[in-house]
């Protein structure tokens, strides 16, 4: 079991890289609070059909609840906020560049409301990984036109604090209980504030083809499901800190997959990128070397 779980980082950050592969593929054909509202749902109804396959135990009330909030935080506050900046004209890579603040904002969360020591080793390798991303980042910002506004850019900060005190919330308030319960609370809490959103700001206007159906299959078994139980493992067995700092390896990973699937640019500044931004993940990681 522990040579199963050294493979959770590299399998978590691989398949968190292809939610932005999957989004490519979905905006186009439906408004974002509109497709996450019903990613949600479905990934809600997929796992309470898996709780009652496999017996698992009810969440209490309280558990219930509290993942719920988390769920608020780290699947509607987030993508919502992500979703809605990119679909009102935000790059995508500005919005990665501000999304990838989150290590270092979930570690100072994490020193205040968990106590955790955040030593002095991890403050450069979290400073050196958030170097590693502008810099592989940095060559797809390009002109920044009409829609970096005021309103974008507070959804993007927004979203990076949601997830951020979501998964803080979750480490303190929703680790214990069973797996499947709380990821599924997780998802009727992130539906909840969708559904909302969705019922309040959008026309709801769905074009159903093959892209569309593709995506929503592929975020919800792949991301919403695979991926989530993943960060749940890890945020259940591991420091905050440390957790947070895999996602400086995403934008590079969804640099390859897109170079990959989609013949985007990949230069050598870009993997010098990657390499540093790996080095500043191994100093954020790495275990003290017992005497």
């Amino acid at each position: 079991m522990h040579s199963v779980k050294r493979f959770i980082p590299a399998s978590f950050v691989v398949l968190w890289a292809t939610g932005f592969i999957g989004a490519r593929y979905a905006m186009p054909w439906a408004e974002p609070f509109t497709f996450l509202a019903a990613r949600f749902v479905l990934a809600a109804v997929l796992l309470a059909a898996l709780m009652a396959a496999l017996g698992s135990r009810r969440a209490t009330r309280k558990e219930a609840l509290h993942a719920s909030g988390a769920g608020i935080l780290m699947h509607g506050v987030y993508l919502g906020g992500v979703f809605w900046a990119i679909h009102r004209g935000m790059p995508a890579g500005l919005s990665a560049l501000i999304v990838g603040l989150q290590p270092l904002i979930t570690a100072v969360m994490a020193g205040r409301y968990l106590g955790e020591a955040i030593l002095p080793r991890h403050w450069a390798g979290l400073a050196i990984g958030l170097a590693g991303v502008i810099i592989v980042l940095w060559p797809k910002l390009g002109t920044l036109g009409g829609g970096v506004t005021a309103e974008t850019l507070a959804a993007s900060l927004v979203s990076v604090l949601g997830m951020s005190a979501g998964t803080i919330w979750q480490k303190r308030f929703a680790s214990g209980g069973d797996l499947v319960a709380a990821t599924t609370w997780q998802y009727v809490g992130g539906a909840s504030v969708m559904v909302l959103a969705s019922l309040a700001f959008e026309t709801r206007t769905v074009v159903v083809n093959g892209e569309l159906i593709f995506a929503m299959a592929w975020l919800v078994l792949v991301l919403s499901i695979g991926a989530i139980f993943l960060l749940m493992v890890m945020i259940r067995g591991g420091e905050m800190s440390k957790v947070a700092s895999l996602f400086y390896l995403v934008p590079a990973v969804t640099a390859v997959i897109a170079w990959i699937l989609f013949g985007e640019q990949l230069n050598l500044v870009q993997v010098v990128g990657m390499a540093i931004a790996t080095l500043g993940v191994g100093l954020a990681t790495a275990q003290p070397t017992k005497a």
